[in-house]
């Protein structure tokens, strides 16, 4: 096959652009590996914005919209989502009544002018704990629209809300993308993990959105509303290590709706596509999981074939995106791994000539953090992945940066993927300093347990590490990693014959 377009991965840091440097491309590698140590005297992370703070409060009445987002659906139609009135927390909530107030979108290709308009669905939820002391909480409304007949590469205008009450939104605005063929894809792909709600989170979104994105991928980790009791307080690095003793993994809800507004500013204009983490398992009351994630995002996931939004795909102009659960079920017998394999099969490349995948935990991990944490789902999945071609597959979950040559099965291969971890959002978590293959830093076999699936650490069977559970020095297969916080893009570079 050959891929008439090279897309470049830069890695922005939060303190240093990239500018008047050439950027090799993967045809040149593999590259020798190369490692930037973290700079001791600087601060491993920061405190969470607190909920009072301008970007975290509501700044609407009564049932106008908020935290409205964006999120592809086709490549000629879009998902619309917003919340409107007040989510309670408390020992005892009431469920508002999703009927009560209109799920409405006005759009255009003229600002004021509103040509079409389309209803959608509302609905609600509740984080529930059995358990003395706890809040319970439930949300405000969520509405979702989906909005179609949009033509490619056009400016639209749009308004939600209610307009019986009259509550509608405040204009916004959003560009479509061109349809799927050949030398036709999005300008500008920005690819965040892990990033959470501090002031390095801040930071991050700031220099994102200076970048003008035409695209987000945010590939887990969203909130971090689950390093707090639910009674709210101080949200801390370590949930196991502060709160010992709490009878379950709480989570303080309201840190959802403050991300939801923190974002608004850039989701409204920008789709953004999701896919979820292990901070979004959330547990509560009779095993129910993964409520606020399953709840708060309209994404393609029937659109493409599936039948949940744990895993799902959709085209970008000259990009199909498959995003896979790692916290469901990917066994080779399993529902997401026959649907992954129906839509590998129907990729067209001649129609979209790149392939990339995106799923929470990494496959190729050479810190000492999650290392070999999802080698079970490798081992399900790589050789499906490998036979279809596909060219990069971005990951989070490790708290810093790391660039993969091109691999497969923990071999330099000149046809495998090239693996991006960028799980360096700015979560309060703080970043991953220290590497499998230092001295005193291999983890043992018994650590970095998955939360959900099972545990296939292995010992490598041949290279340099053969026989060893870590390597002695960066793995050949990791071409460049870094301990900073920061986002990725994704962009259009050139015209190259790839392979």
């Amino acid at each position: 096959m050959t891929q008439p377009t090279l897309f470049s991965f830069i890695f922005f840091l939060t303190n240093m652009l990239v500018s008047g440097k050439h950027i090799p491309t993967t045809l040149q590698g593999p590259f020798h590996p190369i490692t930037i140590h973290f700079d001791p005297s600087l601060r491993r992370g920061s405190d969470d914005i607190p909920m009072d703070d301008p970007r975290l409060k509501k700044n609407v009445t009564s049932m106008f919209p908020e935290q409205i987002a964006l999120a592809l659906s086709t490549p000629t139609s879009m998902w619309v989502s917003w919340v409107t009135g007040d989510a309670q927390i408390g020992p005892n909530v009431t469920a508002l009544d999703p009927t009560s107030v209109a799920s409405e979108v006005w759009y255009g290709k003229e600002s004021g002018k509103y040509s079409s308009k389309k209803r959608g669905n509302a609905t609600v939820y509740s984080q529930l704990y059995p358990f003395e002391g706890l809040f319970n909480y439930t949300s405000a409304i969520i509405h979702h629209v989906r909005i179609d007949g949009l033509e490619p590469e056009t400016k639209y205008y749009y308004r939600c809300g209610d307009s019986s009450l009259p509550a509608m939104s405040e204009e916004h605005v959003f560009e479509t993308f061109p349809l799927p063929a050949q030398n036709s894809y999005p300008r500008r792909i920005a690819v965040i993990g892990d990033l959470g709600l501090t002031r390095n989170s801040s930071t991050t979104i700031d220099h994102l959105s200076k970048n003008d994105p035409s695209l987000i991928l945010m590939v887990g980790d969203l909130t971090y509303a689950n390093q707090y009791l639910t009674t709210g307080g101080k949200g801390v690095p370590c949930f196991s290590c502060a709160f010992p003793d709490a009878p379950i993994r709480e989570t303080y809800q309201p840190r959802w709706d403050g991300w939801g507004r923190f974002m608004e500013p850039l989701v409204s204009r920008v789709p953004m596509m999701v896919i979820e983490g292990n901070h979004e398992i959330e547990p509560q009351a009779a095993g129910i999981t993964f409520k606020s994630y399953l709840t708060r995002f309209a994404l393609p996931a029937k659109e493409s074939g599936s039948s949940s939004n744990f895993y799902y795909s959709f085209d970008a102009g000259g990009v199909h995106f498959i995003m896979l659960g790692a916290y469901v079920d990917y066994n080779s017998t399993g529902a997401q791994y026959a649907w992954l394999k129906e839509d590998l099969r129907k990729v067209d490349r001649t129609v979209t000539p790149w392939l990339v995948t995106a799923w929470h935990p990494p496959w190729y991990n050479s810190y000492s953090s999650h290392y070999q944490e999802f080698e079970c789902m490798r081992q399900e999945m790589e050789q499906l992945l490998y036979h279809y071609g596909v060219d990069i597959v971005f990951s989070g979950h490790v708290h810093a940066y790391e660039r993969m040559n091109r691999v497969y099965n923990y071999t330099l291969d000149a046809c495998g993927p090239i693996y991006i971890t960028v799980g360096d959002g700015g979560n309060i978590e703080k970043v991953d300093v220290d590497h499998a293959d230092e001295p005193g830093k291999c983890p043992s076999q018994g650590d970095n347990m998955p939360e959900i699936g099972g545990v296939c650490h292995l010992n490598f069977s041949s290279g340099p590490a053969k026989g060893n559970f870590c390597w002695d020095r960066q793995p050949e297969w990791s071409a460049y990693r870094e301990s900073s916080f920061g986002h990725g893009i994704l962009e259009k570079s050139g015209y190259i014959q790839g392979g």
